[in-house]
């Protein structure tokens, strides 16, 4: 008698073009990630002014939204809120280190101006000399 073999196929799955995929993708997120903006959308009154000077170093940013919530950019997490005495204990503890550290304030221009001016008064607290406030440029007509 003849014995039949049964032939298993060989099934595999090719991994290899997912493999390439991914690292496509990985390169792409990697490429565009810094590009990201971030920090705290806030609508910006527009005033003539001049910018920062290039060679100044990377400025304390403070942002104030509509409803009086503050952002730090120097904080742990900048997109996060940080309390009044978070922010007075973190500013001057950059401004220990680094004196000559320009300190800016981002106002909504739809929110009250006390919530501006109640962020003036916390930099006062942590000994901030002197501050500037963020604008848009106005659009020349």
């Amino acid at each position: 008698m003849v014995s039949v073999k049964k032939r298993r196929s060989v099934s595999e799955i090719n991994v290899v073009p997912y493999i390439d995929v991914m690292l496509v993708l990985l390169i792409i997120f990697m490429v565009t990630a810094p590009l990201l903006k971030q920090g705290v959308d806030v609508d910006l009154p527009t005033a003539p002014a001049n910018p920062l000077d290039a060679e100044s170093p990377e400025p304390i940013v403070i942002t104030v939204d509509k409803g009086g919530t503050m952002y730090l950019n120097i904080a742990l997490k900048p997109d996060d809120e940080i309390s009044a005495e978070a922010l007075v204990k973190q500013v001057k503890a950059a401004l220990s280190r680094e004196p000559k550290r320009p300190v800016m304030v981002r106002g909504d221009a739809n929110g009250p101006y006390q919530n501006v001016v109640q962020t003036l008064v916390l930099l006062q607290q942590a000994n901030v000399g002197s501050v500037g406030l963020v604008t848009d440029p106005e659009e020349k007509l």
